[in-house]
């Protein structure tokens, strides 16, 4: 008798210690960040840091000719270029069942992995991020020529704050090309991953005001959950934990 009831214990143990370890495994995910335009991996650091904390996996790779990886710069980098820097780490890690996120510029990034390899990605979320149709790019989409006015040298979009004499990590030329290609949308299967968009508005302003309002109103037209969030253009920066907070309601729910 007293085997017997050894024996029902350790099948108790056994049972919980196993539902314990499911429960902690499928309440964990994986998330990929795309950064925005100038940046890199690097601006997630922290965004990185606080999921891992939690037992999720975070890759936050950086696209071709920026962040660490600015040696690679060239005119000859294209937006197909950056889709497929996303694609083939998506690829050659073989990740599945992925929180994908973009922001900014990301968002035009992530909208063309999301065409390509849409079953890999669980959810896809924008953060103050461009939301291309077909056809578009982003110069389109914002209406700024690519004429005199613009700091351009070599192929490369130089912003106000870039300062050479500034120290790593910073923000870095961008490559033109990367503006002004129209991304090509085939793959109907893309709108059916569930797709939140945050919107990022500062203390004080209107939403109406927000350079991304528009695309905001894209996703709200597309029956997206659209939220808000108190923050600057970059919140990986200035507001991350509260980013975090959002991020896994939204993976959550």
């Amino acid at each position: 008798m007293r085997n017997s009831y050894r024996i029902f214990f350790i099948v108790c143990i056994a049972a919980f210690s196993y539902s314990t370890a499911q429960s902690q495994s499928t309440s964990k995910s994986v998330y990929l960040f795309t950064h925005g335009m100038s940046t890199g991996g690097w601006t997630n650091k922290n965004i990185d840091s606080l999921l891992t904390a939690t037992g999720n996996n975070v890759y936050r790779p950086t696209l071709t000719g920026l962040g660490e990886r600015v040696h690679l710069a060239s005119s000859n980098i294209t937006l197909n270029t950056h889709i497929l820097d996303v694609v083939n780490v998506i690829l050659y890690e073989n990740l599945n069942d992925l929180v994908l996120v973009g922001h900014s510029y990301g968002g035009m990034v992530v909208t063309g992995v999301a065409d390509s390899i849409p079953e890999r990605i669980k959810k896809l979320i924008y953060i103050d991020a461009f939301l291309p149709e077909d056809g578009e790019s982003v110069i389109s989409i914002t209406g700024t020529p690519v004429d005199s006015s613009l700091k351009i040298e070599k192929g490369l979009f130089y912003h106000d704050w870039i300062f050479a004499e500034q120290d790593p990590p910073k923000d870095v030329p961008h490559p033109v090309l990367t503006f002004i290609d129209d991304i090509r949308l085939n793959n109907p299967q893309r709108l059916e991953i569930p797709t939140t968009y945050i919107l990022t508005v500062e203390k004080g302003k209107n939403p109406e005001d927000d350079d991304f309002f528009v695309h905001a109103e894209r996703a709200r037209k597309k029956g997206w959950p659209v939220l808000q969030l108190e923050a600057d253009h970059t919140p990986e920066r200035s507001a991350p934990e509260e980013l975090v907070k959002m991020l896994q309601e939204i993976v959550t729910n």
